[in-house]
């Protein structure tokens, strides 16, 4: 046994959680059927005492640091928590995320005879996503990262009698599986490179190869490009992507756990392992035009379609091509905060669906409003970049320095004139222009603010990819910033252009998802049919 701190008492609080949870759900499974209203009430009780854990864990960090309990078992394997800033936020997050699911599902699923097994998934696919959260090796991380995909698997299922479910399901079921063989290879990589799994160690390691500026090997430069892959593969990153949506036909409560927490694992594993992919900025710079392109993409698909969970599936897809781009400029600490703030609302968004439906149907729609004279345009956009600019040198970031940020800080910018431009649209009025700058104002803050309190609570110092800083990374980051301007303008202007044919075709294409998730259905069909007996209960 290896403690790196004086308090134990932190990681056993941490691993409580996890525990329980998994405890509960190995019970044999006649005993949760034999009433599924009280099973889930249980299972309920049970998440919320591991949220109590995460919270009493996390408590514990504030005086005892960094925890890093290590447990031999046999051999290389160890069973370890690794409990930091970051895992003591991601872990509250997730646990907070499954009481409340737990809590939804017991009147969800009130009658229906498969309660007690939906219970029983829900319970090990949480405490799995837990364990991964805590893990203080890389083997035991993969191993959870592939305990949370079959769980998730078995809740994906769970209406056996729906062909659309079963064939999504085996589409996510076969690229998980390709990721795994990619965690299966950094395994190998990791070893031979560093003769070790334990996170501490590879940390330590990495800091010297850094420090020293030793060169990388192909075994390194190999690790960082599988381990981008694996993130892509489990974030549902183009062309990876055409499962997620198509998940819609799984219960609500599986929609809104797997959309606000299992499928941050990518990123969570990006974020996680940083010190060691940031020794190949060629990674992350793959990762990052990636994620720009998902994110650009997703964007485009959720802009036509009419259902709320699907229209919700896709913005979960470009939000996590959001995150991948984070990573990928090096704003870790951003991409955090991120994935808190996108799985509250996406989770919130998902259980509401139903009643977001009904509200919507009797609310007051306004009038469609006019195209706004280009002079407001120029303004919205002119007030939007002097509000960033002004409140990026208050907090110190020039793009010199650190050109990933100012990048996003550009992109919070265009959106920030978005706001500005709906709000002056109708009216450029002296009072609402001065409302409109002062509530700018605020978001601007308040977004330079957030992103330096978890800088400054992750203790992390953002990895500055020099290949930004020469003139093909400016190329790069303009393309992009170019890229989500012409979004951002097909968003706005796309109501005033719907009788173009141009338009009318690509929005016909870009409903269909530009077939790409076609392409993956035949693809999977073909090696996996779905078969009459596949379908009975």
């Amino acid at each position: 046994m290896n403690i790196e701190t004086p308090l134990a008492l932190t990681a056993v609080f941490a691993a409580a959680g996890p525990l329980v949870l998994l405890g509960y759900g190995l019970l044999p499974a006649y005993r949760l059927n034999l009433d599924g209203r009280r099973a889930a009430q249980a299972a309920a009780k049970v998440a919320l005492a591991a949220l109590t854990f995460a919270l009493t864990a996390a408590a514990s960090l504030f005086w005892s640091g960094r925890c890093n309990l290590q447990i031999d078992v046999f051999g290389p394997f160890q069973l370890s928590v690794y409990f930091d800033n970051l895992s003591a936020i991601v872990l509250t997050l997730v646990a907070f995320l499954i009481a409340i699911v737990s809590r939804f599902s017991i009147n969800y699923l009130a009658g229906d005879p498969a309660q007690g097994r939906f219970v029983k998934w829900l319970c090990l696919t949480g405490g799995s996503v837990l364990t991964l959260v805590i893990s203080g090796n890389l083997l035991q991380f993969a191993l959870a990262w592939s305990a949370t995909s079959w769980c998730l698997h078995q809740l994906l299922v769970f209406y056996r009698e729906r062909p659309g479910a079963i064939l999504a399901a085996r589409k996510k079921f076969i690229i998980s599986r390709l990721g795994d063989v990619c965690l299966v290879a950094v395994l190998i990589l990791v070893w031979q490179q560093f003769h070790t799994w334990s996170f501490s160690d590879i940390f330590a390691r990495t800091h010297q190869l850094r420090e020293y500026a030793t060169a990388g090997s192909w075994q390194l430069t190999a690790i960082c490009f599988l381990l981008v892959t694996g993130a892509m593969m489990k974030s549902a990153q183009f062309p990876f992507h055409s499962w997620l949506p198509d998940t819609m036909e799984t219960p609500t409560p599986v929609s809104a756990l797997m959309h606000a927490g299992i499928i941050n694992a990518g990123g969570f594993l990006v974020i996680r392992l940083s010190p060691l992919i940031t020794l190949s900025p060629g990674a992350l710079s793959v990762l990052a035009l990636a994620g720009a392109f998902t994110a650009l993409f997703a964007s485009l698909v959720m802009l036509t379609h009419a259902s709320v969970k699907r229209s919700l599936a896709f913005s979960t897809v470009a939000q996590m091509g959001f995150m991948m781009l984070e990573c990928g400029l090096g704003a870790f600490s951003l991409a955090v905060l991120h994935l808190v703030a996108h799985s509250l609302y996406k989770a919130h968004a998902f259980l509401s669906s139903g009643s977001m439906v009904s509200l919507a149907k009797s609310a007051w729609v306004p009038a469609e409003k006019p195209n706004a004279h280009p002079v407001t345009l120029a303004v919205s956009f002119g007030s939007a970049i002097v509000l960033a600019l002004g409140c990026a040198w208050l907090f110190g970031i020039s793009y010199r320095n650190e050109p990933g940020q100012a990048a996003l800080g550009c992109a919070f910018a265009m959106a920030l004139a978005y706001v500005l431009w709906n709000l002056w649209g109708r009216s450029l009025s002296l009072p609402l222009a001065a409302f409109g700058l002062a509530f700018g104002t605020g978001l601007v803050t308040t977004f330079f603010s957030l992103h330096a309190l978890f800088t400054r609570l992750l203790d992390h110092h953002e990895w500055v990819n020099s290949q930004l800083q020469s003139l093909p990374g400016a190329i790069v980051l303009v393309t992009l910033l170019l890229l989500f301007l012409v979004v951002l303008v097909l968003q706005t202007e796309l109501p005033q252009w719907a009788d173009r044919p141009f338009v009318q075709a690509l929005y016909v294409h870009a409903r269909n998802g530009f077939y790409f998730n076609t392409l993956a259905n035949r693809a999977v069909a073909a090696v996996w049919p779905v078969k009459s007996h596949t379908l009975k209960k």
